[in-house]
């Protein structure tokens, strides 16, 4: 259990970040432009929380930099880093606001993770690993030929996606239901809805219990099980449900509401949606293993297609032809949605969230002993993390 003391900054902080978002909001229909698009809080399950009024950005750093000084007071170790990081994040945010905030330091800023992309030694010892993994498949020729026989293989038509991946949502919530009890009846969960010209893959919209499922890029049977993990059980359904239930037993933080963009808990969120397949035992074979290096591998050059366009100033044809280049599998719909994702200016830094998310909850679930894995996922879901405060169970 977390302390009053933290309960209390959670409220403060949580009606903090929903001002920021207004302000934002308001910022943007006194001076629209194609250039912004979406909101910081992208999900807020409370129904009582009101957003602080803010006039100026520079308000609502006061505000946050007044919350971050009482982040030391916090008795959890683990709190005081993480709440201190994301009152970081949001006064990071609004500096963005200003236009005060290069895209190298958004990395840091806003994720607290290092200004970089993924490099080319760790994107060739991936390829290195793909190779291996369809040559014990029996999959011959060079790595692209190799992709492309397996996802043929594999490819499910897209009038059929949605009848398959409500299968495996099926199988994925009685999975996740052995390990971490969902509070809730099964007829609350996830219906797939197809959509086609988005810039994301998938998305989980809790409120509504729809995923929207891109369907122009070329989807397979692994891809879908994955995808039914990473936004449904144990993933984003979960932590929205947990959330939503531990708060109102007054178990858990006011934050938990609240799904924020650009922040530090961006990595982690993405983390524990990627991790699932090893919490639920669900990785059955080398095509699975296959799918999750697959989802490494195009994670990493998505970074460094962003760092491209925004650090190196490549154009974005250039940039989009190296992704095709290098893809492997998805076709011209993946392409189309990654650029689409990282052309956004405030969702470009936030693809790194998906390369750092299985690096750092991964080693963190593996470091502890099944048999206090139930206490971790209380840890784990309880309350928000950041690549830092992850590593801190004790």
């Amino acid at each position: 259990m977390l302390s009053d003391r933290t309960m209390e900054l959670a409220e403060a902080v949580t009606t903090a970040v929903l001002g920021v978002d207004a302000l934002w909001q308001h910022m943007l229909k006194a001076e629209p432009t194609d250039a912004i698009s979406d909101r910081l809080v992208v999900l807020n399950m409370s129904r009582a929380h009101v957003p602080d009024v803010f006039v100026t950005p520079a308000d609502a750093r006061d505000r946050l930099t007044d919350l971050q000084a009482q982040t030391r007071d916090l008795p959890e170790p683990d709190r005081r880093l993480y709440y201190d990081q994301f009152c970081g994040s949001t006064i990071a945010f609004t500096h963005w606001l200003e236009g005060n905030l290069p895209f190298e330091w958004q990395l840091p800023a806003f994720l607290h993770v290092p200004a970089e992309r993924v490099s080319d030694a760790r994107i060739d010892a991936l390829k290195t690993e793909l190779r291996n993994t369809l040559n014990r498949l029996g999959y011959t020729g060079d790595l692209s030929a190799q992709a492309a026989a397996w996802e043929a293989r594999h490819r499910v038509p897209p009038d059929e996606v949605a009848g398959v991946l409500a299968e495996l949502m099926d199988e994925a919530w009685d999975r996740t239901n052995r390990v971490i009890e969902i509070p809730a009846d099964k007829s609350d969960g996830m219906r797939p809805i197809a959509e086609t010209g988005v810039p994301y893959n998938a998305r989980c919209d809790y409120e509504q219990r729809e995923v929207a499922l891109n369907i122009d890029p070329i989807l397979t049977r692994p891809a879908l099980k994955h995808l039914a993990v990473h936004e449904c059980y144990p993933g984003h359904y979960l932590q929205f449900k947990l959330g939503e239930v531990w708060y109102a037993s007054g178990d858990a933080p006011a934050d938990l509401l609240l799904s924020v963009v650009n922040t530090a808990s961006s990595c982690t969120f993405e983390g524990i949606a990627d991790v699932g397949m090893h919490m639920i035992d669900w990785i059955e074979g080398d095509d699975d293993r296959l799918q999750s290096l697959l989802t490494r591998y195009r994670s990493a050059i998505g970074t460094r297609a962003a760092w491209r366009l925004h650090a190196e100033g490549w154009s974005a044809e250039a940039v989009r032809d190296e992704l095709a280049r290098d893809a492997l599998i998805g076709g011209d719909g993946w392409i189309d949605n990654r650029m689409g994702f990282i052309s956004a200016p405030d969702r470009s830094a936030l693809i790194w969230s998906y390369w750092w998310g299985e690096e750092l909850v991964l080693p963190a679930w593996q470091a502890v002993a099944p048999e206090r894995r139930p206490d971790f996922y209380r840890f784990l879901f309880g309350r928000k993390h950041s690549p830092q405060s992850i590593a801190m169970f004790e």
